[in-house]
């Protein structure tokens, strides 16, 4: 069965001063956001250095994934 492509993209390799904010600003000139969420260690609250970014649509995640790809490490969640 073919993969569908999803609105969301795992992050990583973020610093750790890296906020939600930032984030989302990073990723918004392409397209419409609906989450951008650091995952932080529950003692510290620190962020762990990855996150996950959904979009409105696959198109503006596929878009994102194309530009930002190697400048931070990004995957895309894939449905079956």
């Amino acid at each position: 069965m073919a993969k569908r492509f999803t609105t969301q993209l795992f992050v990583s390799r973020l610093s750790a001063y890296t906020t939600d904010q930032s984030l989302r600003q990073l990723f918004a000139p392409f397209g419409q956001i609906t989450e951008a969420r650091l995952i932080r260690d529950q003692q510290t609250q620190r962020p762990k250095g990855f996150g996950f970014i959904t979009f409105e649509s696959e198109d503006d995640a596929q878009k994102a994934l194309k530009a930002l790809n190697g400048k931070v490490t990004l995957q895309s969640l894939t449905h079956s």
